[in-house]
């Protein structure tokens, strides 16, 4: 199913905004995901349109599936399910870290704006994870809105983010990134960016960025009569489907974060990022 991007918002998220001031603590559910705060800050984001940590985690190998449920079991009443995970030897810290960084502003992305008058806030809710990471509104914010500039630099080719990807294989040849190899190679005309996306374990966001410059690129199929991106439903099925090509199944590739996105301030992450991305191709 296709989930569209929601429409750029012409103000910050007011919200978020006050109970950083307030430094509120509890979930912030809007019509498109929740926030979880901590004293104010943002540690903990769910969207339906992202592949979460469980998701990512998962795909890539890291942690088996009932790994993941028994470390929900067990995080108890101190919600530490992410300290759960490292000293199962499932991940280090700084992989822990990077990938929940990584959720939370892919997340983030797809949930904001939170409109008033469709938010709830309960106050003390915690996530079973715990506080792996803290991220201040502000930062969240200014993150939000470099990738939606990014994403807004291929508005032309918008229409493609709802759309089943249908590679362009006469064009195969021309220069394309690793990421973008392993979604031409998963793409099998039937599933969209966020499906892909969910099958690899990877940035719902960076999906429908490469996507974008796939068709851009014309390595893949764009419709030829594209309707008006409605506001985002959940759940929304797609019409008109074009035929199935033959599928193939590939292992997913252990993503990392592109460090540009990350937008964080913090030295250690920084540098972990730098790191492992240099080893990317290896991994």
């Amino acid at each position: 199913m296709g989930l569209p991007i929601p429409p750029r918002p012409s103000a910050p998220a007011g919200l978020l905004d006050r109970c950083a001031a307030e430094r509120v603590t509890g979930a912030l559910r809007g019509p498109h995901g929740c926030f979880y705060l901590l004293d104010g800050a943002v540690y903990c984001v769910e969207d339906a349109a992202a592949p979460g940590l469980e998701a990512r985690l998962t795909a890539a190998g890291k942690v088996p599936p009932q790994g993941w449920q028994y470390a929900v079991e067990t995080a108890g009443p101190q919600l530490r399910g992410g300290q759960f995970l490292v000293s199962e030897g499932w991940l280090t810290q700084g992989e822990l870290e990077i990938c929940h960084l990584a959720a939370l502003l892919d997340a983030a992305f797809f949930a904001l704006p939170l409109p008033p008058e469709a938010t709830s806030f309960t106050p003390g809710t915690a996530h079973w994870l715990g506080a792996v990471r803290r991220v201040s509104a502000t930062a969240l914010q200014q993150a939000t809105a470099r990738r939606r500039a990014l994403l807004d630099q291929l508005r032309p080719w918008a229409a493609v983010d709802t759309s089943p990807v249908i590679p362009v294989h006469a064009r195969a040849s021309a220069r394309t990134t690793s990421r973008q190899r392993r979604l031409l190679d998963r793409a099998d005309g039937r599933h969209t960016p966020h499906e892909l996306a969910r099958a690899l374990g990877q940035s719902a966001f960076m999906t429908l960025l490469d996507i974008r410059r796939l068709a851009a690129a014309g390595l893949i199929h764009v419709p030829q009569a594209p309707a008006a991106l409605p506001r985002r439903q959940p759940g929304a099925s797609l019409d008109g489907h074009p035929p199935p090509a033959a599928e193939e199944h590939h292992t997913p590739t252990w993503q990392l974060p592109v460090p540009e996105l990350l937008d964080t301030a913090d030295p250690d992450i920084a540098l972990l990022v730098r790191l492992r991305t240099a080893l990317e191709e290896n991994l």
